[in-house]
């Protein structure tokens, strides 16, 4: 009996042995090796799924209702080309007013950026030289009334044969002269300025009036003032008194691109925007083309007349313009609305079949004019887009890869 248990007891313990050798080598040929059963692994979407996941945003029924989607449509876009430049006064139409004669200053009447009309004066000058030409009238007037009246004696004396006709004829030669005389005198003092009504009243009245008016030769807008009562002023010497321009038309002056040079040409329609009237629009043809390019900024200088009727644009505006180049074109076209520029640059549309879900689509975008963008490729006039909100749902996807 003893035996037995010794027996039993050793047989145990070798079998003990044996399944515990055994599991050692059973773990040591697959220790490197994963299980044979269990769940297997989902395998990963293809590179076309997974993009095509990142691109697209899908909508609740109460957040599509903030995401405006129509069609996709055709409009005409004009080509053209836009600058920018600068608004002056229209120096053909700008008159340095000069006095005609030496003097000094009396009186002015004219402030800078008054509107004047033609004709209105502008200053008056104490001259000199008017003095003595109305002295000349008044003499002169008073030698014809004393040859008016000795030919009125001589034909009298003639007629009773009391002067001989040599005499008489003498007396008719020195009034006719006298009445030469006294035109070229009135024709001087006109010169200055006078009315014949008013040398008519320096006759009568046998005194000389040396205040001459300076007028304003044109309509239009004072532009520089350098006059001061009391200043000696000489015919055409800088700086003139006034200087007087007409301003229904002002000048734009741009710096155009030298590669575009060639797309310009006087005469071309021109319209003209500036930012103190940015709803109106002025118009206006370009008037003359740069003869050089400036080797500097390799620009050329483009200069347009502007109608200006209500006399709204000042000098130093800063204005942009736009000159049609070329015949219109009919493309596909969205509202710049639509359109989402990307970090990297790339311009974004959103698409949609069911107007809940939306895949961004890059597309190629040329002008941009009234409010819409030029599809140049990637979309199709019909397709469904995004036409407000396509900002929303960038915004969203972005935070949906978060």
């Amino acid at each position: 009996m003893q035996l037995n248990k010794k027996t039993i007891l050793a047989g145990a313990a070798l079998a003990a042995a044996a399944l515990i050798i055994w599991t050692g080598v059973y773990f040591a040929k697959n220790s490197g090796n994963p299980p044979t059963s269990g769940p297997r692994a989902v395998e990963p979407k293809s590179v076309k799924d997974d993009a095509l996941t990142a691109k697209s945003v899908e909508l609740s029924e109460t957040q599509a209702k903030t995401v405006k989607v129509e069609p996709v449509g055709e409009r005409t876009f004009v080509i053209q080309r836009e600058a920018v430049g600068s608004i002056d006064f229209n120096q053909d139409m700008t008159v340095q007013v000069f006095s005609l004669y030496q003097g000094k200053i009396a009186e002015l009447f004219a402030k800078l950026g008054d509107e004047v009309a033609k004709g209105q004066k502008l200053y008056t000058i104490d001259s000199p030289d008017l003095g003595q030409a109305e002295s000349t009238l008044i003499a002169a007037a008073g030698v014809l009334e004393l040859t008016t009246r000795t030919l009125a004696r001589a034909k009298k004396l003639y007629e009773t044969q009391g002067i001989s006709q040599k005499d008489m004829e003498q007396a008719v030669s020195d009034q006719q002269s006298a009445e030469g005389a006294l035109k070229s005198a009135r024709n001087a003092v006109r010169l200055f300025g006078k009315t014949e009504v008013e040398v008519d009243q320096i006759v009568a009245r046998r005194r000389i009036d040396p205040i001459m008016v300076v007028p304003s030769p044109i309509t239009g807008r004072i532009t520089a003032r350098n006059a001061a009562p009391g200043l000696l002023v000489q015919p055409g010497a800088a700086p003139a008194p006034y200087s007087v321009a007409d301003i229904s038309t002002m000048w734009m002056l741009a710096q155009v691109i030298e590669s575009d040079s060639p797309l310009f040409h006087v005469g071309q329609e021109v319209k003209v925007r500036v930012m103190a009237y940015p709803d109106k629009v002025f118009e206006g043809k370009v008037s003359t083309i740069g003869a050089s390019v400036d080797p500097a900024t390799h620009r050329l200088l483009v200069r347009s007349e502007i109608r200006d009727p209500k006399h709204e644009l000042r000098p130093g505006m800063f204005a942009t313009f736009v000159i049609r180049t070329g015949d219109s074109v009919r493309s596909t076209a969205v509202p710049v609305d639509g359109v989402v520029r990307e970090g990297d640059g790339t311009m974004t549309v959103w698409v949609t079949t069911d107007r809940r879900t939306f895949v961004k689509r890059s597309v190629k975008v040329g002008m941009q004019q009234d409010g819409y963008d030029q599809i140049i490729d990637g979309l199709q006039p019909g397709e469904l887009m995004a036409t407000e909100g396509a900002l929303y749902l960038s915004n969203a996807l972005v935070n949906a890869s978060r």
